[in-house]
């Protein structure tokens, strides 16, 4: 049997698909599994070993589908559910199945606030899509996997910070899931341990403001890493604080502790950290939302600027209660 599986965007999304693909390759090891995304999340998912073959979308589709025509498909899995990915569904003529994408009830609860979501993980509804195919979940959450080749190694981190760190995400796709720089800034001075900062080249300015207000303490990695070597900065934490990012997923991958700050999204749309079904809920991870908000979650994905002007979901998070979790988790548990 040859299975392909379609997610295309974006790092959280598609390591949120892993359980399924695990799921599938153990449970039916005769099976061929084949995964598309776009190119520009090749590095998510290129050393993932259930996968046989990768397809990458980079604006051609019509190659990309003559290509997948080529390979003859049993079944298509499809984990994004839109016009493309349809439309490849379509041109294969192959049995499918997709994942619930609860679209109308994110409409409600984002533009009015009705909450008419069912409590069912996206990683879960990954699940359900493979169903069909007789696979069942094993409760084991998700998959990240990297070459030895993109570890990071003790000399690259300040001597510092051998001996443990916490791992902070600074970036996020958009503006309404990230804490300001000033709330960054007053986090990481409560925080009394060793800190990296993690994020991407376009996060490397904020990094080095948050990291001037203790530079023994702080080290930005922001934009000197690949995603792969962050992966391993994140590996090697101790506790992970983090938006609504994809980094916060892989965290979970590593079974990592998860302080989970919420703007403009929610873990109401069905995707906060997940460790797997075999772990209890909010086990490994705290969620902080500024309560009482009734303008949040104003968007399934974020936006480039506060809808009603005043930011109050980023604004009012309580970042002493924030630092004392990080410090419990650091404490207690942070060696796991």
């Amino acid at each position: 049997m040859k299975i392909l599986f379609i997610r295309f965007s974006s790092i959280g999304d598609i390591v949120l698909t892993t359980p399924a693909i695990r799921c599938t390759k153990n449970q039916l090891p005769e099976a061929e599994l084949h995964f598309v995304c776009k190119k520009s999340f090749q590095q998510v998912m290129e050393h993932n070993p259930y996968i046989s073959k990768f397809f990458y979308l980079d604006n051609n589709l019509p190659q990309l589908i003559t290509l997948l025509k080529q390979e003859k498909y049993d079944y298509v899995i499809d984990l994004h559910k839109n016009y493309r990915s349809i439309r490849i569904t379509k041109a294969l003529h192959t049995p499918v199945s997709r994942y619930q994408k609860l679209s109308w009830q994110k409409f409600l609860l984002t533009k009015t606030g009705i909450d008419w979501m069912p409590q069912i993980h996206i990683s879960q509804r990954c699940l359900n899509a493979v169903a069909p195919l007789g696979v069942k979940d094993d409760g084991k959450g998700l998959d990240y996997f990297i070459a030895p080749s993109d570890r990071v190694a003790t000399s690259d981190l300040p001597f510092s910070h051998l001996h443990g760190f916490v791992a902070v995400v600074i970036g996020a796709s958009y503006f309404t899931k990230k804490l300001p720089v000033e709330k960054l800034q007053e986090l990481c001075t409560k925080i009394p341990y060793p800190i990296i900062l993690i994020g991407g080249k376009e996060d490397a300015l904020e990094g080095d403001a948050i990291a001037k207000t203790d530079s023994i303490k702080i080290y930005n990695a922001c934009g000197k890493f690949s995603l792969n070597e962050s992966a391993d900065l994140i590996r090697q934490s101790k506790v992970v604080v983090s938006h609504d990012t994809g980094m916060q997923y892989i965290a979970c991958a590593y079974q990592k502790n998860v302080v989970a700050i919420w703007g403009g999204t929610s873990p109401k749309l069905a995707v906060e950290p997940y460790y797997g079904s075999s772990v209890p809920i909010n086990s490994k991870h705290t969620n902080f939302i500024v309560p009482n908000l009734k303008c949040q979650p104003c968007s399934n994905f974020g936006t480039a600027t506060c809808p009603k002007k005043h930011f109050r979901c980023m604004q009012l998070q309580p970042i002493d209660t924030i630092a004392q979790q990080v410090i419990t988790y650091y404490t207690t548990n942070g060696n796991l």
